[in-house]
């Protein structure tokens, strides 16, 4: 059984993470070492919420990822897409892992933005080592945000609590997430009212978009900006040359190469075209398969690869806040990207479409 196989490995030791930081002090949780209750959803949900019904919950999870990590570092920026997706759409619900809705209708995983989503046989996994243990009492809601944040440690990310007791959502939302999750093709202008739409300041979102630190990019995404920028037929004249040379070179239409993310060598593409976000793109910046920086010290150097990214260097405001995080030793940005986080890991939906924990996240049940 998988579930005794983990159990077998798991400690009666929590987690002592060294990047705690003074996180509560102004985040919208309280500390993790408090079990009040958050009632901002309609329900309760606390940090100690699974103690009873399922005490080892939390480090199921975490042994899951752990070990699905260890096969694949694709994992932890995966998870954390598909958490920043779920939430942003009615709030973290699980709804985004629904592969059917109710009386038959398109899904989020159809939304455009959604279409590239990748991690969803992760939570499967994940959740049927959870169910095995406790059947029928872990929301995939929580297992998704207990597995993001997992992933966010692995990769030498700050850890920041987060309070368990989440509904899962009985229905999926694809019209919203057509509208309201942010494109990579959005101005500074827009991405900015997209987050504050959400409740998010301007350095929360500067903060959140610095998970494009980890993981790798579908060149799908950056295809248009380097071969017909609105429309042209022509590249986005703020790419610097060398840089749009890399881009064209790893993301050319009959090319399957691409770069390797701890490396930067190329190497043979064995999915879809696909390149780091920044570490093996930006020679001159820390590289690396970890948690950083690299992210702003490159969109300082014009070397942003969305659109989106690079557009917040046209803005003063959020200028102010990429050069701070460049400068930083990572100190800030953690703390920073930690608040963030459980500000997101909190979002809430409609009650009215929250139900029992599904057994599977992707079919309702």
């Amino acid at each position: 059984m998988k579930a005794l196989a983990f159990l077998c490995i798991l400690f009666a030791t929590t987690l002592k993470p060294l990047i705690h930081l003074a996180i509560s002090s102004s985040s919208t949780t309280t500390s993790s070492s408090s079990s009040s209750p958050e009632e901002s959803d309609g329900h309760h949900q606390s940090y100690d919420y699974y103690s009873q019904s399922c005490p080892l919950a939390e480090q199921i999870v975490r042994q899951s990822t752990r070990s699905l990590f260890a096969g694949d570092p694709r994992t932890a920026p995966q998870l954390l897409r598909l958490l920043f997706h779920d939430c942003f759409v009615h709030g973290c619900d699980g709804s985004v892992l629904l592969e059917e809705n109710i009386e038959g209708g398109r899904t989020e995983r159809d939304a455009i933005p959604n279409q590239t989503l990748k991690g969803f046989d992760k939570i499967d996994f994940i959740k049927d080592i959870v169910e095995e243990a406790c059947p029928g009492v872990v929301s995939c809601a929580d297992v998704l945000v207990l597995a993001a944040r997992e992933g966010v440690l692995l990769t030498g990310g700050p850890f920041y609590p987060v309070v368990t007791g989440r509904k899962d959502s009985t229905r999926s939302y694809y019209e919203t997430a057509e509208e309201e999750i942010p494109s990579p093709n959005h101005n500074v202008s827009t991405t900015l009212a997209r987050f504050a739409s959400k409740g998010f300041s301007p350095r929360e979102t500067v903060s959140l978009l610095g998970a494009h630190n980890i993981g790798s990019i579908d060149c799908d995404f950056i295809r248009t900006r380097i071969l017909n920028f609105s429309g042209t037929g022509l590249p986005d004249p703020s790419i610097p040359t060398d840089f749009l040379i890399e881009l064209a070179t790893n993301c050319s239409g009959n090319s399957r190469s691409g770069l390797n993310v701890a490396s930067g060598r190329t190497s043979t593409a064995t999915a879809s075209t696909a390149i780091p976000y920044y570490q093996a793109l930006s020679p001159l910046l820390p590289s690396g398969n970890t948690f950083g920086t690299h992210y702003y010290g490159a969109l300082l150097k014009g070397r942003g690869l969305l659109f989106s990214d690079q557009q917040l260097m046209y803005d003063r405001k959020t200028t102010k806040l990429v050069e701070a995080y460049a400068s930083d030793d990572g100190f800030t940005f953690k703390r920073d990207f930690a608040r963030v986080m459980m500000k997101l890991s909190s979002l809430s939906g409609s009650i009215s479409d929250q139900g029992p924990p599904r057994l599977q996240c992707s079919r309702l049940n």
